[in-house]
Formats: C-alpha cells, structure tokens, sequence
C-alpha cells in the first residue's frame, strides 16, 4: 500500500471507537455498489492541490499527524479528533508558516476538529453535530473551493438516532451546496453499503475512492488494513473537482487510516 502520492507535481498555484460491526453489514436488500452521481469532468485543470484527511483518536496521533504534514506536504488538511494537544501543536511556529490559513474548534476527548490551508481561508458555517463540523471556503487559482469537516457519531447502541441524524444533515448541506466546487471529507463513520451514505452521492457529490477504483480499501480499521476493515473515511467532491491520485496513509496513535487525495480543480 502506497505511503503518499509521489507521482504527483507540486501544485501549479499553491502559496474509533469500538462496537462499529454494523459497518461491514449492506442493507437489507442490497448487494450493489453505490454508483457515482456524476461523471468526472473531462476538460483541462485550472490547478491542482493536495488534500489529507485524518481522524487522530482523541488527538494520540497529533505527532504523526505532524509527520504526515512534513513528509506528504498537503495544501489543505481535515483533521477529527483534535484535542487539545492536537490544538498546541498546530499552534506551534512551524505548523503556523506552512498553513498561515486555518479553521480551528478545539474540544475533548474526540469533538475537536480542524481545518488548515496554504490558500487564503474563510471561516464558513457548518454542520451541526455532536462532534465538531466546521465548514470554510477556500480560494485556489481565483476560484472558490468548499471545505466541510465530516464527522457524524459512529453507529453504535445508542448513537444510532444522532447517526441518521447528522449523516442526513450532512446529505442537506451537500445538496445545498450549489454548483461551486466543493469537498465534503472527513470520517463519515459509514462505508458505501450505508444507505445513509449512498444518500449523500445522490446530492451529486462523488466519491474520489471510487473513481480512482479504490473504494473497497478499508481506513478502519488501521490494526487490520489493508487485508480487513471497511472505507469509512472519505473525500467527496463536486463536479468542478477530479481526483488524480489517492492513498491511505497509516498515522501511528489512531485506528484509521489517513486518506490523502491529489485533486485536480477545472
């Protein structure tokens, strides 16, 4: 399993929980994929940027975080989980030059959550859950990109109504998003035999896993992957993105794999 995206150019304009069985489950009376909404785009890249996506398990796996921050150089990241340790380390001189633009809701053990770029960033609103699900807009190449942090409470006795829930507010915000470009990423707490998730896809958001014939690689979790596990951490994007490149990288302290995605913006 690939650590990074190395075949990838450097951007043209850059500046867990336990009892989550029913992942695996499809629902009753389904067997088939999930199919995309829409076909990629076709016409030449304005730009290109490169975005991870990373749970760090109650903030224990800030420093890998950091590692992967070095090692993989993404343009934007979408960090769950960040406690307050993951907040100090973000703060830190070094992580603050190399993502001068950021979104930050700190909370304990598992509400907190980030958003850090290397593209001008506004703070936007997002989407209300029991975990943090901060939303923001960035600009890349002129044009204006959505971000939106995904976390909704993982399927498990008695979450299981905040999991309809927030995933269904999730699908709201999706299909409000407009026809601007946009990235919905994050630890959905589902894999594509959820409906819930297939509901999402519907909105006309796709799945970059899927397009780039990866969508049965399992992110969680990350102490039986690659060989066992399910994809419950995604990055979905809008019809004006296309995915070029994707891996899973393995960040030590959590049990979900990172997913690092190289994009290409028309």
């Amino acid at each position: 399993m690939p650590s990074g995206c190395s075949s990838w150019p450097p951007p043209a304009t850059a500046p867990g929980a336990s009892g989550r069985s029913s992942y695996s489950r499809p629902p009753s009376g389904s067997s088939a994929p999930y199919q995309s909404a829409a076909d990629p785009p076709s016409s030449p890249p304005r730009a290109e940027f490169r975005l991870l996506t990373a749970n760090l398990r109650f903030g224990d796996a800030t420093p890998a975080l950091r590692a992967a921050l070095r090692t993989h150089e993404p343009d934007i990241a979408l960090v769950q989980e960040c406690d307050t340790r993951c907040v100090a380390a973000l703060r830190a001189p070094a992580l603050r030059a190399a993502y001068p633009y950021r979104v930050i809701d700190s909370g304990d053990p598992a509400e907190g959550s980030a958003i850090l770029s290397r593209y001008p960033l506004t703070a936007e609103p997002g989407v209300r859950g029991t975990l943090s699900m901060p939303g923001a807009t960035v600009r890349v190449a002129g044009v204006r990109v959505r971000l939106q942090v995904v976390h909704p409470m993982p399927p498990t006795p008695g979450s299981m109504d905040a999991w309809r829930t927030e995933l269904g507010r999730l699908r709201d915000a999706a299909a409000a998003r407009g026809d601007g470009a946009a990235v919905f990423g994050g630890d959905f707490n589902a894999s594509q035999d959820h409906e819930a998730f297939r509901d999402i896809l519907d909105t006309g958001l796709r799945d970059s896993a899927m397009l780039l014939g990866r969508s049965r690689t399992p992110t969680w979790p990350a102490s039986t992957a690659p060989l066992f596990g399910t994809q419950i951490d995604h990055v979905l994007v809008g019809d004006r993105l296309s995915p070029a490149d994707i891996a899973f990288p393995e960040l030590a302290g959590t049990d979900h794999r990172a997913v690092l995605v190289d994009l290409q913006l028309r």
